[in-house]
C-alpha cells in the first residue's frame, strides 16, 4: 500500500498562489491525482499526472491556473495553484492509481488531505 501525505495548505486571499506537496513512499508505478472536496460537495478530480510520460490532465475549472508535477527522485508530487478563487476552497487530497483517470473509484491509496481556504 502506498503512503501519501499532503502539505502546504493554508488561508490565502483571492488571486494569490499556493503550492501543495504530496510526499509518497514511492510512486514510480502509479499515476498521481489531486482531488478536492468543497464543503457540502462530493470529492472531485482536479489534476492527474501519468506515471509513464508525465502527461497531465486538468479539470476545466482549474485549467490555466493549476499545474501538477512530480519529482520521481524524491517521490514527491506537487500542485501549483495560481490565481486562486473562493470556489477553490476545500480539502485537497493526493491519491495514487494504476489507471490514468479522474474516477475516484480507481484510486485505492489516499492521503489525509490538506485544507485550502481562499477568502478575503
Amino acid at each position: 500500500q502506498l503512503q501519501l501525505v499532503e502539505s502546504g495548505g493554508g488561508l490565502v486571499q483571492p488571486g494569490e498562489s499556493l503550492t501543495l506537496s504530496c510526499a509518497t513512499s514511492g510512486f514510480a508505478s502509479f499515476n498521481i491525482g489531486w482531488f478536492r472536496q468543497a464543503p457540502r460537495k462530493q470529492r472531485a478530480g482536479v489534476a492527474i499526472i501519468a506515471r509513464q510520460d508525465d502527461s497531465t490532465y486538468y479539470a476545466d475549472a482549474v485549467k490555466g491556473r493549476f499545474t501538477i508535477s512530480r519529482d520521481k527522485a524524491r517521490n514527491m508530487a506537487y500542485l501549483q495553484m495560481n490565481n486562486l478563487k473562493p470556489e477553490d476552497t476545500g480539502v485537497y487530497y493526493c491519491a495514487a492509481s494504476k489507471r490514468f483517470t479522474m474516477l475516484l473509484s480507481a484510486y485505492e491509496d489516499w492521503g489525509r488531505g490538506t485544507q485550502v481556504t481562499v477568502s478575503s
